[in-house]
This record gives structure tokens, C-alpha cells and sequence, in this order.
């Protein structure tokens, strides 16, 4: 039998290779295959979606500063004091959970975005079917099979998953999700569009070449054949051996005992080794807070600020991970959570299932404020109130797949099943293309000299012209400042470095110029 045929047959095709121990299993269906092959919306610009399951209380993570008297009649028994709230720059209405300070931090220096209240009409409170309904891109009353990064994936890439990889066009993963299972997102009209991060059931096994024992049974060889055939032969192993090869190590810190943090770090190595998927997925649970969300005694600790806490430190390790790589301006995050908490906290020092929440969109190319205001809340919350809806769920999708996947509205449109929705100032304008593109061979920039150095030092670089950005950052990635910012002709440019303040150490600038960026360290002696 020839490889693709057994592939053909196969109900799910799965590949094995691993990344920091977790091997990836490739997902797809029998398809009628397409006539024509070719790629559609297509900038390089990826999306890494951050799920938060179980339900995030919203009112409990980004806290409407403005309405703490509402909050103290609803949710007494779990209120964060408001001394404890974190400040936003520009902002006097909101603020942060305490366990947050590296969400805050993003916020600070001008890389996130937030949407408040987000839904959709007519919510459903069930796990399950709001979950089907976020990921499909429907109302709550109809049923879709597809997932609307699957239709995404199929009008990009016509004739996936089974067309795909095309050395003629595209040969990395269509998409990656890190899980126990495989998300109906990534479903289209074939199959399921992408690859997932399994379990580490089989990774020394795909390191040896070797399979699971077959039983004793007649079948027993064939069975070793299937399985070697399924670890061994899948078309992306190479691709992706090859971007881990080239990334052989996270470059900033992450937390330690953080499974979320475990999953981000394999989505930047690969990220940084230069695979060219446009979307990830990665999970991080327990928001669903009926009870014991916070400590009777001291409400900015509890199972809530727990789970806030590892996303926030993780999220910030991710961003700065991906800067130091140099790839910050081409990857932008977003949370989703299928809905939010109840206004009012129950007997049980927690909250029930609701509708509102807030999204966060994180990078470099974010607009940095919030969309929406406050929520609108009753002075005297019930058990019954929600938080209402501001902005409907397909805004946000909507906005991504035209402001930052370069899609048109009406393609866009067709994606989220028709529905013509306001798109919001997430991104920056004209994030979808890059109105001065640079040629590799014009951009280059130097080491600084001296180095290291103790009062003063000089930037070299070189540009084909166009906006050119200098950004200075610790060696966490937290950006400083800016050491440069000028439209520039065509040459070779000087720029002179005071140390002012700045405690001995190691730093990294960057050099950002049209789409492309550049990273130099720098070292600082006393």
C-alpha cells in the first residue's frame, strides 16, 4: 500500500515528534481534493489564542474601579479591596487583579488591548454547547460543525487539510493546538486543519524510532508496521524537527509548575525556529469558581488568583521570550473564555456561571487602551444579573481575521457565517500589510560600540529606507524605552546611547523597520 493511500484510509492520520516532551499528532479527514491550490490572506502574521476554560470571572480579573459600590453590595464575600487593585496607565476606572502585575506591566508599556464585556446574544450557560458556540463563530440557537479558524484555514488554503504540506506553497502545520484534545476550532469543511500536542506517552519512543510491543497475537506484526508507519512517516516531522532545531531554547524565563507556561514556551521555540503556522492554541484551566475563589481571610489570594497569576506571569514570559527572538511584531495573543461570572457572588464564596467578560488582545501591534466601559451594574445585584453585553464575540474574530490576517470585510464576513459585525480598534492601522516593505539584504544592524560600556555607546544600522525604531529592553524582555524613532532615508545611521540610570547588566535593543526587526545585547559595567 502506498504511504498516502494508508493515510487516505485512515480516520485520523497521526504524527509523533516532541518538543519539550510532549509529542504532536497531526488530525485530518478524507476530502474530495481541490482543483487549485493557492494561499489567500496570507501576511505571516500568527495568532496564538489562549483559552481559559471553565469560565473567567470577569468582574474579579479586570475590576471596574468606578463601580466599587456596586461590586461591594454584589460580592462582598469575594471583593478585591480596592487599595489592592492594580493601577493601568491612562486609566482611573479600571484596574487589575493583584496577581497580575505581569498582564499590568504589558498594559503599562503599550501592548494590550482590552474589549470589555464581551457575549453574544441569548447566552448559554452550559460549558459545553458555549464553548461549541465561541469556537464555531454562531448564534446560540444553530449548530455548526465547523469551527471558524477551520473555515479560515479552508479559504486560505483551499483543498486542506490533505492538499497541505505543498512545497510549491505552503509546507508548515495549518495550525497547532497544545492539549489533551482536539478543538472544534480547527474544524473545516475537509477535516481538522492542523496538528495537536498530545501526550509524552511515546516520546522516547519517537527519539529511539521505536513503537509500542505488539501483542501475541497473528495480527501482531502488522500492528508494529501500523504503529511505525504512524510515528515515522507523517510529511510535517521534518518541518517542525527543523524549527525546534533552529530555536533550541526558550531565551527568557518562564514560571516553573505552570502547564500553561509548558505549553507557551513549545509555541515560541517553534515560533522562533521560523515555522510560519499562522495559529496556536493553548489551554489553561480552572475559572470555573463556584466556591473557595478566594481566601475567606485575605481576598487577593485564592483559587482564582491563582489561576490570574499563572496566566499573567506566563503571558508576560511569552511576550518577552518572543521579543528577545526577534518576532514580536508578527505574533499577537488573545484570551477567550466561554462566559463570564455573575454579577453577584453566592453563599459559597464564589461565583456562578454568566455572561459578560472581558477578552485581552497582547503584542506589539495592539492599540494600547480599552474598547468599551465599565459594566453596567444594578445597584442591588440578585442572583439572576449579569453582566451585559457590549461587544458581541465575532467583533473581535472579525477584527483579527481583517486588521491582523489582512482579510477583506466581505471574506471576512463569509467566515463568521455572514454576519456583517462592527469591527473594533484593536490593532494599529494597517497592521495587515506593511506600507514600506524592506528587502532583507537592505536591513542589518551592528554590535554597539563600545561594548560593553560605561557611560556612552553607539548603535550602527544600515535601512533601505523608511520608519525606523530603536527599543531598548532588560533582559526579562520588559521593554525600557525607546533609544530611537525617525524616518530615514536609504543609509548607514549612528546612534549615540547615554547610559543615564541604568543599573550594570545585560540588555537587548531592537531594531524595528517596516515588518522586520533585528536584536542585538548590549552589556553595561560599572
Amino acid at each position: 500500500m502506498k504511504r498516502r493511500d494508508f493515510l487516505k484510509m485512515s480516520t485520523m492520520a497521526t504524527l509523533a515528534y516532541s518538543i519539550n516532551g510532549n509529542p504532536i499528532h497531526a488530525y485530518g479527514e478524507e476530502h474530495a481534493m481541490s482543483m487549485i491550490a493557492k494561499t489567500r490572506g496570507n501576511n505571516d502574521n500568527i495568532l496564538v489564542l489562549i483559552q481559559m476554560s471553565g469560565g473567567n470571572d470577569g468582574l474579579n480579573t479586570i475590576i471596574p474601579l468606578d463601580k466599587y459600590s456596586e461590586l461591594s453590595n454584589a460580592r462582598s464575600n469575594i471583593l478585591i479591596n480596592q487599595a489592592d487593585v492594580l493601577p493601568l496607565t491612562g486609566q482611573i476606572t479600571t484596574g487589575f487583579h493583584p496577581a497580575m502585575t505581569g498582564l499590568q506591566d504589558l498594559y503599562n508599556t503599550g501592548r494590550m488591548n482590552i474589549i470589555q464585556g464581551v457575549s453574544y446574544p441569548s447566552p448559554n450557560f452550559s460549558h459545553f454547547r458555549s464553548t461549541d458556540i465561541m469556537f464555531s463563530g454562531s448564534d446560540s440557537n444553530v449548530n455548526l460543525d465547523t469551527g471558524w479558524i477551520g473555515r479560515y484555514l479552508d479559504f486560505r488554503f483551499p483543498g486542506a487539510p490533505l492538499n497541505y504540506p505543498d512545497p510549491n506553497i505552503f509546507m508548515d502545520p495549518l495550525s497547532i493546538q497544545i492539549g489533551s484534545s482536539i478543538s472544534s476550532l480547527f474544524s473545516g469543511a475537509n477535516g481538522l486543519n492542523g496538528l495537536a500536542v498530545s501526550s509524552i506517552d511515546n516520546f522516547y519512543q519517537i527519539l529511539s524510532g521505536t513503537v509500542d510491543p505488539a501483542p501475541a497475537t497473528p495480527a501482531g506484526n502488522e500492528l508494529t508496521y501500523i504503529r511505525f508507519i504512524a510515528q515515522q512517516t507523517q510529511a510535517y516531522t521534518q518541518v517542525l524537527q527543523n524549527a525546534a532545531a533552529l530555536q533550541p531554547n526558550n531565551l527568557a524565563p518562564y514560571p516553573a509548575n505552570n502547564s500553561l507556561a509548558n505549553q507557551l514556551k513549545i509555541v515560541a521555540r517553534l515560533i522562533g525556529g521560523g515555522l510560519k503556522t499562522p495559529v496556536y492554541m493553548v489551554n489553561i484551566g480552572g475559572f470555573d469558581t463556584h466556591d473557595n475563589q478566594v481566601d475567606d481571610l485575605d481576598h487577593k489570594i485564592g483559587d482564582h488568583a491563582t489561576q490570574l497569576q499563572k496566566l499573567s506571569e506566563t503571558i508576560a514570559a511569552f511576550q518577552a521570550d518572543i521579543t528577545l527572538m526577534g518576532k514580536a511584531d508578527k505574533v499577537t495573543g488573545c484570551t477567550v473564555t466561554e462566559f463570564g461570572r455573575r454579577v453577584k457572588s453566592n453563599a459559597s464564596v464564589g461565583t456562578d456561571h454568566g455572561a459578560g467578560a472581558p477578552m485581552i488582545v497582547f503584542g506589539t501591534k495592539v492599540n494600547p487602551n480599552i474598547i468599551g466601559s465599565s459594566p453596567n451594574l444594578p445597584a442591588n445585584a440578585t442572583a439572576s444579573d449579569n453582566v451585559p453585553m457590549q461587544h458581541d464575540f465575532r467583533q473581535v474574530f472579525g477584527t483579527i481575521l481583517v486588521d491582523w490576517f489582512g482579510l477583506n470585510a466581505t471574506d471576512a464576513s463569509t467566515i463568521l457565517n455572514g454576519n456583517p459585525f462592527q469591527w473594533l480598534p484593536i490593532f494599529k492601522w494597517a497592521v495587515g500589510t506593511d506600507p514600506t516593505p524592506i528587502q532583507s539584504t537592505q536591513l542589518s544592524l551592528e554590535q554597539n560600540f563600545p561594548n560593553p560600556f560605561r557611560s556612552h555607546t553607539t548603535i550602527r544600522f544600515t535601512s533601505g529606507g523608511g520608519m525606523a525604531q530603536i527599543v531598548l529592553y532588560d533582559q526579562v524582555g520588559k521593554m525600557l524605552k525607546v533609544l530611537y524613532e525617525n524616518e530615514v532615508p536609504a543609509g548607514t545611521f549612528d546612534v549615540g546611547v547615554d547610559r543615564d540610570a541604568l543599573p550594570a547588566g545585560i540588555y537587548y535593543y531592537q531594531l524595528h523597520v517596516g515588518s522586520q526587526s533585528l536584536t542585538e545585547k548590549m552589556v553595561i559595567v560599572n
